[in-house]
């Protein structure tokens, strides 16, 4: 399984955060809902979408992988909620 995420970040209508991935050469779409990055900002200073996302880009990409590889991209996609975090 070859994954690579190429994006850039982009905001979704619904105000989640869109990041395009490549599998095994296959577009793959991974987007993160705003709830799961309000939860990563435990201040709870940041609103933009996107700089939250930028803020915690290495954490929330390596928690989709994980999704990716445990088998739970659905028909060319894979979402990253909130229950889907392990907060320190």
């Amino acid at each position: 399984m070859k994954l690579e995420f190429v994006g850039p970040a982009s905001i979704l209508e619904n105000g989640d955060v869109s990041y395009p991935a490549m599998l095994d050469g296959k577009p793959l779409k991974c987007s993160f809902s705003y709830e799961a990055l309000q939860d990563l900002d435990i201040d709870g200073v940041e609103t933009n979408a996107l700089q939250l996302f930028k803020n915690h880009q290495l954490k929330l990409l390596s928690i989709a992988e994980q999704k990716i590889l445990n088998g739970h991209v659905i028909e060319g996609a894979v979402h990253l909620f909130s229950h889907d975090l392990v907060l320190d």
